[in-house]
């Protein structure tokens, strides 16, 4: 009797096991047909919650607006024209639209906005570099390279030629004496005493020891420019360079 219960005993345990090992191969077979769904749901909700913080909640809010490069401009003025939106969210700040405003200032000859991550906003700022000085107004502007007015100096930068214009001084004129001032070696841009334009065509330099050179256009202002250096050492009261293939001398 003890022999028969020995082995029904042992008959449901292994039964037993075996049904665990049945419902363990059935767990595991629903588990890999689930296992990408669930994957899937996670790496979704994961992304939710990503798209969330980033776009639409405060943990990553702007919180500061760092200014770079400028000197005429205060950060005060560059941050009044960046409109920067201080407490949101730094993924969704346009900043391109803040580049535009900052560049539309007279001074900014560049603009280049970035995100600081987590909480800040770069603006690097370029300003523009006189090569000579415009009075209007009774008011000293600076003139860059491109022929851009801009800005207002006083006391004025030491050895700037200063520009006299007319009531028919023209945009493009402008940009021509920017180019011819541009185009000056510094030793002789340091013997101008001011350049007189009326057209694009009729620009002169007057030197300092009040001497006389009629440059016409900024075309090839380089060549002028060398041919002027070799005959400075002429004496003479004018010089007309603006043909620089034949130029003349006047005493």
């Amino acid at each position: 009797m003890a022999s028969a219960t020995r082995t029904r005993d042992g008959g449901e345990r292994t039964t037993q096991q075996t049904r665990r090992r049945f419902a363990r191969r059935q767990w595991a077979r629903r588990w890999l047909r689930w296992k990408p769904v669930v994957a899937l749901v996670a790496l979704l909700t994961l992304s939710i919650a990503c798209v969330y913080t980033v776009y639409f909640s405060d943990a990553l809010a702007v919180e500061g607006v760092e200014v770079t490069g400028n000197s005429r401009l205060s950060d005060e003025q560059v941050l009044e024209a960046a409109g920067v939106p201080v407490g949101e969210p730094l993924a969704r700040v346009d900043i391109d639209a803040i580049g535009g405003r900052v560049g539309s200032l007279a001074d900014v000859a560049s603009v280049d906005v970035s995100r600081a991550w987590p909480h800040g906003v770069l603006v690097a700022v370029v300003e523009r570099t006189p090569v000579a000085l415009l009075e209007l107004a009774g008011s000293l502007r600076g003139l860059d390279a491109s022929g851009v007015v801009f800005g207002t100096f006083q006391p004025a930068p030491p050895g700037l030629p200063r520009v006299q214009t007319t009531s028919s001084t023209s945009a493009d004129a402008l940009r021509e004496v920017a180019e011819v001032v541009s185009a000056l070696p510094d030793d002789l841009a340091a013997t101008v005493d001011h350049v007189e334009v009326e057209t694009v065509d009729q620009i002169t330099l007057v030197l300092r020891d009040e001497r006389v050179v009629r440059w016409g256009s900024a075309a090839q202002s380089e060549e002028k420019a060398a041919v002027l250096e070799a005959l400075l050492g002429q004496d003479a009261r004018a010089y007309d360079v603006s043909v620089p293939g034949t130029p003349t001398t006047t005493r």
